[in-house]
């Protein structure tokens, strides 16, 4: 490393080093996309207020003990638009996402909860096909609604509908997931084809004049492929699902925790031709494009093989793929090897491509 990249890292850390502030006046939809805006929003407002051991880890679910039992709580609120898009709706999307953020915090989900905030004049036959939609997803992935909750604003206040949700799981598998167990030599994998979702929601709002034939959200519930990955490869580290921020998103957030470096190899990145090309004519990288039903795992590198047949074994990570390695260094930074033979820094996302996506 010469001089200067060394004067560009300092650079780096002594800006991440600085206590976390938000600038902004007024919130912004930068805000609610996943990126350095959010995490921002996150350690100096609510963070700030609410820290505690549970919070602090700031996980897709809270682990849990009560008693002997290990639960994991999870929530999410969904504000897409369109509400109906091509692969899925709002509502199964409300069941999948929460579901996603149990299994990858090691849970076999069980239970669901549902808010529902209603815009004045949201025709009754929508809301029908959202409740048999979030119906048929619960029931696909085994889980209950159990609570629920609902509110109607004004015409013009609520953009149809809204809806939140928590879940709860039950934690079987005997290892604890996160990134304090990260190490230099684990391999990093993506269970498929990454940005699908939201680019195929961008396409679906028609203002773009740009169409995909054939490309459909990949929302799904992923406690399966989870289960099978941790029942083949007790050498997992940790899981993500890579929802808002992408993929890059996500594999920032676990170099600064396990204050180590991700190498990413662009070519070894599975986009779908469609998706790539839309992404193209957006001046959109997939890496930052939101997924709903494809996670991020770390493996220890002995265990890649078992992992990726593990993966590839189930219909949701037939496409799964290693992407990268953990390294040592430089600590807290991702690396993408381009294909054209560079590398460069892969940071956080800044600002908000896509809006409403989830």
């Amino acid at each position: 490393m010469n001089d200067r990249e060394q004067q560009v890292l300092d650079r780096i850390e002594r800006a991440r080093r600085r206590r976390a502030g938000v600038k902004e006046e007024r919130i912004t939809l930068a805000h609610g996309a996943g990126g350095k805006a959010t995490s921002t929003l996150i350690d100096a407002v609510f963070l700030e207020e609410f820290r505690n051991p549970r919070l602090e880890p700031l996980t897709d679910a809270a682990e849990l003990e009560i008693g002997c039992s290990r639960l994991a709580l999870s929530t999410d609120s969904f504000v897409v638009t369109p509400l109906f898009f091509p692969g899925g709706d709002i509502g199964d999307l409300a069941v999948n996402g929460t579901v996603n953020d149990l299994a990858v915090s090691g849970a076999r989900p069980l239970y669901l909860t549902a808010g529902f905030i209603l815009e004045e004049g949201l025709p009754v036959a929508d809301l029908e096909r959202i409740a048999a939609s979030m119906a048929a997803a619960a029931e696909a992935a085994g889980v209950l609604v159990v609570a629920g909750d609902t509110k109607v604003v004004e015409r013009g206040k609520g953009d149809g509908c809204y809806i939140n949700t928590a879940g709860v799981g039950v934690v079987e598998h005997p290892w604890r997931l996160g990134t304090s167990g990260v190490r230099p030599g684990d391999a990093v994998i993506v269970s498929g084809p990454i940005g699908d979702h939201g680019v195929t929601i961008m396409l679906a709002r028609g203002d773009l004049g740009i169409e995909a034939e054939g490309l459909v959200s990949d929302t799904a519930p992923l406690h399966g492929v989870v289960d099978a990955l941790l029942t083949a490869s007790p050498g997992v580290r940790m899981m993500r699902d890579a929802t808002r921020g992408g993929v890059a998103t996500v594999l920032n957030e676990i170099a600064r925790a396990a204050e180590v470096a991700v190498v990413v190899d662009e070519d070894a990145v599975p986009v779908r031709p469609e998706v790539r090309g839309a992404a193209e004519l957006l001046g959109i990288d997939p890496l930052y494009v939101a997924c709903e039903g494809r996670f991020v795992a770390v493996v220890d590198g002995a265990e890649t093989d078992r992992a990726l047949a593990a993966l590839r074994g189930h219909p949701l990570g037939a496409g799964a793929a290693v992407i990268g390695r953990v390294a040592a260094d430089p600590p807290g930074l991702v690396l993408l090897r381009t294909g054209f033979g560079g590398t460069r820094i892969c940071d956080v996302l800044v600002g908000d491509p896509l809006p409403r996506i989830c």
